[in-house]
């Protein structure tokens, strides 16, 4: 799996312009009030798609990364499973990171008027969905 990540980090510019996955955020965005921005990234840290205005991508993925890994982390050391979500709040809003399969994850920004249940419902059928998308692309090479 490790390996055909890397794989599709050399495809990084084509990734960005999945039709498929950007029409799952643009959805997202339709269906969820007060989401600001919208991303998904590799495990590693590598974006794959982005709805995100106002600051860099790359960085954004790689903080992701990072969260997961601890998020991940975390779940294991408490013996509850394999990691699903984290949900960050903040003065201005949230920062919430979905599980989208083995190799990606969907990572969203809402302000803080957002509906927390809802950005969760939607978040969650996306991220089964573009876990789906990866699943595919990574068995049809130059796909995405």
């Amino acid at each position: 799996m490790r390996r055909a990540l890397r794989q599709l980090a050399g495809r990084r510019q084509s990734m960005t312009a999945a039709p498929e996955v950007l029409a799952e955020l643009q959805g997202l965005r339709v269906r969820v009030p007060h989401l600001t921005g919208a991303m998904v990234a590799s495990t590693d840290g590598l974006v794959i798609a982005h709805l995100v205005t106002g600051m860099e991508a790359d960085p954004v993925a790689a903080l992701t990364a990072a969260a997961l890994g601890v998020g991940s982390r975390l779940t294991d050391a408490v013996g509850h499973g394999g990691f699903r979500e984290l949900i960050v709040s903040g003065e201005g809003g949230y920062v919430a990171t979905y599980a989208a399969g083995n190799s990606c994850v969907l990572t969203l920004l809402a302000s803080a008027d957002a509906n927390v249940g809802r950005l969760n419902l939607e978040a969650r059928r996306t991220g089964a969905r573009i876990a789906e998308l990866a699943g595919a692309a990574l068995e049809r090479p130059g796909r995405l």
